[in-house]
């Protein structure tokens, strides 16, 4: 973005880069002229000053339109960033309007709560904010990296398993979530699950590190006791795929398994002992909670874990 230097930031108009983006992606002036509500005469004038600003011809004449210059290609995508931001700042200066607004938010969330959460709140965008987009990412294990990412903004919302978090954050409650025990049907271990029963069958854990010792292994070494864990997978649904052909067993979330587990054929039990139980809570950066649209993406998610079908103990 060498073009927007400290010297040429003070004579630079912003819509000459709208316009920059609008013969780029028509290709054509009278297109872009069109698409921008103003006359042909006028591009070609604003593409003039750009060539100066730019110190390159930047569109080259064809007989169906034009053509975009090297130079041209490398500042499409800084250009296209500069004014992506521009917009976001814009947008949320103004009144929020879920029925009109074409956000796009970025939601962090584990795959076995975003699984749960994710069809109740595309149901709201459907009915009442079809313009809004959404992002979602995985989150396992590294919650640190979670917090980083909503403290640059490069998440709006993060979906987390934790009681606690640093004063800099705001967060509500969801729901509350525990793990059950899933096997296939025709499991060698069967009927109810023993902590002998439990330590000596072949596992698989989900962490997004690889690592296969986790919070249920330090808990089964308090207790003299210990497994061993065949195969680690970087997410939930991957977890329910793979128990469904094999003869390993994986602690899974309890309201992920109740709505996903039985396309698979799987039995779920209950652990020899609890495993996991805690709030699952929605956090933001109090920095931005005067983001009318984040508000608005809280209840929204509030709102969908409220219309899940949740199962109790």
């Amino acid at each position: 973005m060498d073009m927007l230097n400290r010297t040429n930031l003070a004579r630079i108009d912003l819509n000459l880069l709208v316009l920059f983006e609008a013969v780029l992606e028509e290709l054509h002036v009278a297109r872009a002229a069109a698409r921008l509500h103003v006359s042909p005469s006028a591009v070609s004038h604003g593409l003039g000053r750009l060539r100066r600003l730019m110190n390159d011809p930047l569109f080259l004449k064809q007989p169906k339109g034009v053509v975009p210059t090297e130079r041209a290609r490398l500042l499409a995508v800084p250009i296209a960033e500069i004014l992506e931001r521009a917009r976001e700042v814009i947008e949320s200066a103004e009144a929020f309007d879920p029925r009109h607004s074409r956000r796009r938010f970025v939601l962090g969330a584990p795959d076995g709560a975003s699984a749960v959460l994710l069809p109740p709140l595309l149901a709201e965008l459907r009915a009442t904010a079809p313009g809004i987009d959404l992002g979602v990412r995985n989150l396992v294990g590294n919650f640190e990296a979670a917090f980083t990412a909503l403290d640059r903004r490069e998440l709006d919302l993060a979906v987390l398993p934790l009681r606690e978090m640093p004063a800099r954050f705001s967060s509500c409650k969801l729901y509350d979530e525990d793990f059950v025990i899933v096997r296939r049907a025709g499991h060698p271990a069967r009927g109810k699950l023993t902590l002998a029963g439990y330590c000596s069958a072949p596992h698989l854990v989900v962490s997004s590190s690889g690592d296969p010792q986790g919070p249920i292994d330090a808990e089964l070494a308090k207790r003299g006791k210990s497994r061993r864990v065949v195969l680690t997978v970087s997410n939930f649904m991957h977890a329910l795929a793979i128990v469904a052909e094999s003869d390993l067993m994986a602690a899974l979330p309890r309201q992920f398994v109740a709505k996903h587990g039985a396309r698979y054929g799987l039995l779920n039990s209950e652990p020899p002992f609890p495993f996991l139980s805690g709030p699952l809570r929605a956090v933001a950066s109090r920095a931005a909670m005067n983001d009318a649209g984040l508000l608005w993406l809280i209840g929204a998610v509030e709102r969908a874990a409220k219309h899940a079908k949740m199962v109790r103990k």
